[in-house]
């Protein structure tokens, strides 16, 4: 009776309307029953749900669209969340899942346009300087407080979640709403470096003990010492990349190789002034520019070195397929069972790496690999941010009519309620809450998440952040580094052309921009160039060319290393 009754918008109106008190009873039952496990009881599950149902009223039998990348924890939304939440509200959604760069060109057309295309976008927080400078979108923090008031769930609690630093503007203010968090950390081949013979075989041929690399020479070490050789009766590789020309290609480098490598400043979340796109920006962040003569650092030595070796790297130790995939294609490679590490590798990933009866698991459920944090470049210095973390959070663009965000708004806070964001943990692995991180479940779990869960419970997940506030339009600028980077991928120019054409092209951007007045006082206002020996010769970055890019290889054992984040 319950599946056909849900087909019908009005039927759940009239019978919410009704106050069918059986009906509701009997499908807050089943969905509870689905979000298991939860942080919440199921007598708490079941006011949060009843708080929904009642600041839904309104807006039953309402359509909403809204739009999100393709990963396995919107899929999880889509197809039962969205369910879930029109059963439980009379409030039908369309949750689209579309391809990344999909979402952010719809997203840019309705800030171009002011046609609402979608009523909430689930887009990476590294468009909060975008949002902060263009203000198309609504800023939650006045939201919460004002229009959406009263269908903010008293229960969001968000000081639980573990991105809103993230997603915060310079001002202060919340633009977006954290929903699915992944880092880029070191994966390898645990059972492979645990070998007495390769450990012994490594120490005689470097001189260290084969380990966890804490930078990147130790890193092509241990590519160079496991490409070629045999085990388990094949040939193995030391690396793994992709490297065709695609839009996919430009989030290897902002997402975020260059500061992996050492080319932007200290800081947390984001390097000040100077970030990992090698945009600096003033006191009033402003960007000032990208190109070391401005004093940014996009073609500086650190950058440089980081492209060759990138190239070198991907020449001599990956498949030779890897240098014509994308980003999608070369994901699954790892789990075949042929590559010994990957220094670029997206916990996003785990989900599909832990299946049953593919070759990198044990019998037991274990896995054969580990994650660990990436090592470091020859200009990394501590305290500079290390590695790259995804958070796709909730927008709601102003041109967005207020029912509707209204509507969408509930939606969003009820994909990352605490009623359900546990059992959402353990389908897609994309940890939000503090909550979801620390609850027993995930303690159970741990063995065989490969180190995930000691990731996220660390000190060090801090050095982990998306694109910050430095970029000021990410949809332009993002588009112009696939483009020049797949220059020097493909050998067509050189690292060091590459990234001139590169950082020209964004500050002809900022430039536009600065002229434009669209941004007010918080856009670009371009330096005057200099020589650049001049920015070369200052504290931090742009940092000038070292004399011995090879450091001193260093690896740690991996349990070692867990053991320190437990302290």
């Amino acid at each position: 009776m319950i599946s056909k009754i849900k087909t019908s918008t009005a039927i759940v109106a009239l019978l919410i309307g009704m106050g069918s008190t059986a009906f509701a009873d009997e499908t807050s039952a089943k969905w509870i029953q689905e979000f298991q496990p939860s942080v919440l009881t199921e007598a708490e599950q079941q006011s949060e749900i009843d708080w929904f149902n009642t600041a839904a009223k309104p807006f039953v039998g309402m359509e909403i669209k809204v739009a999100s990348e393709t990963i396995g924890t919107h899929e999880y939304e889509s197809k039962t969340l969205a369910k879930a939440f029109f059963e439980l509200t009379g409030i039908k959604i369309t949750h689209d899942l579309i391809g990344e760069g999909d979402v952010v060109e719809k997203l840019q057309t309705q800030m171009q346009t002011g046609e609402n295309i979608y009523d909430a976008y689930i887009n990476d927080s590294d468009l909060i300087g975008t949002h902060w400078r263009y203000q198309q979108a609504r800023n939650l923090t006045d939201w919460m407080a004002g229009e959406g008031a009263d269908v903010t769930n008293p229960g969001l609690d968000i000081a639980d979640f573990i991105g809103t630093e993230f997603t915060t503007g310079p001002d202060g203010k919340l633009y977006q709403l954290p929903d699915q968090q992944f880092a880029n950390l070191y994966w390898f081949r645990y059972d492979w470096f645990s070998d007495d013979k390769n450990k012994a075989d490594f120490k005689a041929k470097y001189g260290y003990d084969l380990g966890v690399p804490v930078n990147w020479s130790a890193y092509e070490d241990i590519a160079e010492f496991f490409t070629g050789r045999e085990i388990d009766g094949q040939t193995v590789y030391g690396h793994m990349d992709y490297g065709k020309k695609h839009p996919s290609l430009g989030w290897r480098f902002t997402d975020a190789w260059m500061s992996m490598a050492g080319m932007g400043d200290k800081g947390e979340p984001n390097g000040l002034p100077v970030d990992e796109w090698g945009i600096r920006v003033n006191e009033q962040s402003q960007p000032t520019g990208s190109c070391v003569a401005r004093g940014g650092a996009t073609n500086s030595p650190a950058a440089v070195y980081a492209i060759q070796k990138y190239i070198d790297w991907l020449g001599k130790y990956a498949p030779p397929a890897a240098g014509g995939m994308t980003f999608s294609e070369s994901g699954p490679v790892p789990a075949q069972g042929a590559i010994a590490q990957q220094m670029f590798w997206y916990t996003a990933f785990t989900a599909n790496m832990v299946e049953d009866n593919i070759p990198v698991m044990n019998e037991d459920g274990t896995p054969k690999w580990r994650m660990a944090p990436s090592p470091h470049g020859a200009y990394w210095s501590e305290g500079t941010k290390i590695g790259y973390q995804d958070a796709g959070s909730w927008t709601l663009m102003k041109s967005t009519p207020v029912d509707r965000a209204k509507a969408a708004w509930l939606y969003a806070q009820f994909v990352v309620s605490k009623t359900v964001d546990l059992k959402k943990s353990h389908v897609g692995l994309t940890f939000i809450r503090e909550s979801s991180i620390n609850h027993q479940s995930f303690t159970d779990r741990a063995p065989k998440l490969g180190g995930l869960i000691e990731f996220y419970r660390s000190p060090a997940r801090v050095q982990w952040s998306p694109t910050g506030t430095n970029v000021p339009d990410y949809p332009k600028l993002a588009q112009l580094w696939w483009q020049n980077i797949g220059d020097a991928s493909s050998g067509a120019k050189t690292a060091q052309a590459a990234l001139d054409s590169l950082c020209a092209e964004q500050e002809k951007v900022m430039s536009r921009i600065e002229r434009s007045g669209v941004q007010g006082d918080i856009g670009p206002k371009l330096n005057e160039e200099k020589d650049p020996e001049f920015w070369l010769s200052q504290p931090g970055s742009p940092k000038p060319k070292l004399a011995n890019e090879r450091q001193t290889p260093i690896t740690i054992g991996y349990d070692e290393l867990i053991s320190s984040w437990s302290k």
